[in-house]
């Protein structure tokens, strides 16, 4: 099963970072491939949303459940329905030495086996740049003086 891991250090204070990436809503402002993300349920610490991505030109839509854990300085996301076979991982996010440490893993699987070894190399590109661009992007965006 592929696997991503993205790791980078964001200029902001761990509670800023932790805020904006509990806002799935927002994802779209710092992820050119996501076209959409609606929360559609909320009850107690977790969130269902509802995803629209494109990518490599393929729509890709699911609904996947958001658990967030502030006091452990993570969020875990689990698709509940959707185009993939399984697709989960986690935000972790940590205090460091010049901001916070944010790292986001992503298990996936297509569901496909005949096609899983074309699929794969290319889907882990993908979500790693897009994992890149996000982190990126909402460094720039916290570090930004207002």
């Amino acid at each position: 099963m592929p696997y991503v891991e993205v790791e980078k250090l964001i200029r902001a204070n761990p509670e800023a970072v932790y805020t904006v990436l509990s806002d799935m809503a927002s994802f779209p402002r710092f992820m050119e491939n996501v076209v959409s993300v609606e929360v559609v349920r909320r009850e107690g610490n977790t969130t269902d949303s509802q995803w629209h991505v494109i990518l490599q030109g393929a729509p890709f839509r699911w609904l996947e459940r958001d658990t967030f854990l502030p006091d452990e300085g993570r969020i875990t996301y689990q698709q509940i329905s959707g185009d993939l076979k399984r697709f989960e991982g986690e935000w972790r996010i940590a205090a460091a030495e010049g901001g916070t440490s944010v790292t986001l893993t992503t298990d996936f699987e297509f569901g496909m086996p005949m096609i899983a070894n074309l699929l794969n190399p290319v889907a882990k590109l993908i979500l790693r740049r897009n994992a890149e661009q996000m982190l990126q992007a909402l460094d720039k965006d916290l570090s930004s003086p207002e």
